[in-house]
């Protein structure tokens, strides 16, 4: 029966705004509640979640701050990978051996990624947050920023409390992600699965739910069973830097015949796979393959997905990477100052926030290939004193 109301629900024709975001709150509820009951959501179903609902100034907050991506790689994996996560992670795997073998024939996603999320997203289900999650998607479907993406979710999680798998003092993330892999309510609705086989989809108290519902979340956004997603590279010193970077890819056989080595493993011949440095060329150095960029559809950090990706291998038995010696990071200011200069050079990098992203990557190693430097996508003071 919930497969069935599923399907129905997500046919409904579920429009992307209700209303226009960030004017008056009260008419923005009303608004939405009408186009939920004309969806089909029962009124009273619609009166009871909208009930004393009112933005939430800390959603705001978190949704503008985001400062933990501003860290560097080794920063950001430093501070999430420990003895201890790698410890509980490779027991946890053990534990739960059954469900991450169905994780694997079933959906083809390997165990090493889920416990990876499953460690970053609630550090194996400890920590969910606290915040309410019907509460949290109203606020960020009110406000301006991203109404389109969270509007949907508002709809989707009216219908999961419809079915009985919503309760009104549900909690979870800031932007409205439940569970101990963290999904928004659309996704839940689309593609978790009762792994328990309760008759319930339950993705903060079951780890069959929770595991199983990632997997098939992952295999929907193209993850490839079989198929590496990361593995640690050692380049030669004259090797053409110019050449990394997630925009330029080659065969694995290519790179090989250029000097590449596999630190750990074999190299996957026949498979496209780029070089990334996520802190240039004298950084860690990475042989990255399709799998790799379907983690962009969980998380769209850069820096978050290579280090759940690496911290993957880990679990899988992988040797800690080669940290060598990068140039110091940009501060924020500087990294600002780097993206308003890039941009008024023609470049597009997206939103000057200081966030060393794949676009802001791009332009910048254009920009140290246009000016004779090390065409890592690394920016440095001194590609900033140049520009």
């Amino acid at each position: 029966m919930r497969l069935l109301a599923t399907l129905a629900a997500l046919a409904l024709p579920i429009p992307a705004l209700a209303a226009p975001c960030g004017g008056d709150f009260g008419d923005w509820v009303r608004a939405t509640k009408a186009e939920a009951i004309a969806t089909g959501i029962p009124p009273e179903t619609a009166d009871a979640f909208f009930a004393g609902l009112t933005p939430d100034p800390r959603v705001i907050k978190a949704d503008r701050s985001q400062g933990v991506f501003r860290k560097s790689f080794l920063e950001f994996s430093q501070s999430l990978i420990s003895r201890d996560r790698l410890v509980r992670g490779r027991a946890l795997s053990d534990q739960w051996d059954t469900i991450f073998d169905r994780a694997e024939s079933e959906y083809g996603v390997s165990r090493g990624i889920l416990l990876a999320f499953w460690a970053f997203e609630t550090d194996y289900g400890a920590i969910q947050g606290d915040f309410n999650t019907r509460r949290a998607l109203v606020t960020l479907a009110h406000d301006c920023r991203r109404p389109d993406l969270f509007q949907p979710q508002v709809m989707a999680a009216l219908e999961m409390h419809r079915l009985g798998e919503f309760d009104l003092e549900t909690t979870g993330a800031w932007a409205g992600e439940i569970g101990m892999v963290q999904m928004l309510p659309g996704d839940i609705l689309a593609r978790g699965l009762d792994g328990d086989a309760d008759g319930l989809v339950t993705l903060k108290t079951s780890v069959p739910d929770a595991l199983l519902s990632g997997a098939k979340m992952l295999q929907y956004h193209g993850w490839r069973a079989g198929e590496p997603w990361l593995q640690e590279v050692i380049l030669p010193e004259t090797f053409d830097w110019s050449l990394t970077g997630l925009h330029n890819e080659l065969p694995a056989e290519q790179w090989a015949a250029m000097g590449v080595q596999i630190r750990n493993g074999v190299l996957e011949n026949g498979l496209p796979a780029s070089i990334l440095l996520p802190q240039g060329h004298k950084g860690p150095a990475f042989l990255i393959y399709p799998n790799f960029r379907t983690l962009f559809d969980w998380n769209k950090s850069f820096v978050y997905v290579t280090t759940a990706a690496y911290f993957g291998t880990r679990l899988m038995g992988a040797e800690p990477y080669l940290a060598g010696n990068p140039d110091p990071a940009l501060s924020l200011d500087q990294m600002k100052a780097l993206q308003t200069k890039l941009s008024s050079l023609g470049h597009d990098v997206g939103a000057i926030d200081g966030i060393l992203g794949a676009a802001t990557r791009i332009a910048v190693q254009k920009e140290q290939n246009r000016l004779g430097l090390p065409a890592d996508a690394w920016p440095t003071a001194d590609l900033l004193d140049r520009l």
